[in-house]
């Protein structure tokens, strides 16, 4: 449970959602340029960070920013529960009347920032940021990427928007949408998709990293992949099923066939090369077939026990000024 809360009835207008995992290197640059951008719009807001169980200096950095800058929030988690959940994490605290989540690795610009509230006030309660270029990656990563993207909107019945990340304008009522799914395989990209509302894309071209070490090797991208495809479909287990019966089928014309010509030709059944084959492809079908079965299963398993997300070692909310608020309320959209 949240604990060391320090906060006021004040709501800000705009709260930044900003987890980090071992961000010391670029944790100062993303705050100085985050702060450029609001003094820009001139609104009341919060700088929600997320220390995600880091091991360096990032939760000492974030405290000190925490102390010189009165818009400045921090939750820190107790210990590394991933990127998924220290985004809940930050959900769970924002208290803005429009969330904006971004990564502090400054791939994503906060320049942006300001044409993601714009829109946000045309009446759109999702307003995501979606990449035409992808700069400081492999061809390896992007193509895998690509293709990630296409086989699971294929595979869901939610539109998952294309080439697409974390970074996006969320309304209040989107926020409190999100709130209660409470899943413990989060796959936030299909979630903020599948609360529907208005959603509209913002193009950009995605930089590369600041500074320091992306966290995403390839291992950790492909549990990512399969996290989403198993949170948002069951087509794996269907096409199982096909599979098997695609085998069987194959299995029993090859049976019928060395049947048929032994009976006819008088041949006998020599083949123990072909049998071994036989016995070691329905071996690896059976096999593949019962991981996917299991990873819905243990899915399954890991839902029952109903534990929290996450705990808190500390939550420091931000001192706002109530007056500063409502002279920006010009800025929310205007009801229907």
């Amino acid at each position: 449970m949240p604990n060391n809360i320090d906060q006021t009835t004040s709501r800000p207008l705009l709260t930044l959602i900003a987890p980090a995992y071992n961000e010391q290197e670029v944790l100062p640059d993303f705050h100085r340029r985050v702060v450029a951008v609001l003094d820009q719009m001139d609104v009341p807001a919060e700088i929600l960070y997320v220390n995600d169980g880091s091991t360096d200096s990032t939760l000492s950095i974030m405290r000190q920013l925490l102390a010189d800058d009165r818009r400045v929030s921090l939750i820190d988690l107790s210990r590394n529960f991933g990127k998924e959940i220290a985004m809940t994490a930050g959900l769970d605290h924002a208290r803005g009347d429009a969330v904006v989540v971004i990564d502090t690795d400054l791939q994503d610009p906060p320049e942006l920032i300001p044409e993601l509230v714009r829109l946000w006030k045309a009446g759109h309660d999702v307003v995501y940021a979606q990449r035409e270029t992808r700069e400081g990656e492999s061809w390896l990563k992007k193509a895998t990427a690509h293709c990630f993207y296409r086989v699971i909107d294929k595979l869901t019945n939610v539109r998952i928007p294309r080439d697409t990340g974390d970074f996006r304008l969320l309304s209040r009522r989107a926020v409190d949408a999100l709130r209660p799914l409470r899943e413990q395989h989060r796959f936030m990209k299909g979630l903020f998709a599948w609360i529907g509302f208005t959603q509209i894309a913002v193009p950009y071209r995605r930089d590369e990293r600041y500074a320091g070490k992306t966290k995403w090797n390839y291992w950790k991208l492909w549990n990512f992949a399969l996290e989403g495809i198993t949170s948002f479909t069951t087509a794996p287990l269907r096409y199982a099923t096909y599979l098997g019966l695609c085998t069987s089928l194959l299995a029993f014309s090859y049976g019928a066939f060395v049947f048929w010509k032994a009976v006819v030709y008088g041949d006998a059944v020599r083949g123990y090369p072909s049998l071994m084959i036989v016995m070691l492809f329905l071996g690896g079908v059976q096999l593949m077939t019962l991981g996917v079965i299991g990873e819905y299963v243990g899915r399954t398993f890991n839902e029952t026990k109903r534990r929290p997300l996450y705990y808190t070692n500390q939550v420091s909310l931000s001192m706002l000024a109530g007056a500063a608020r409502a002279e920006a309320a010009t800025l929310l959209p205007t009801p229907d």
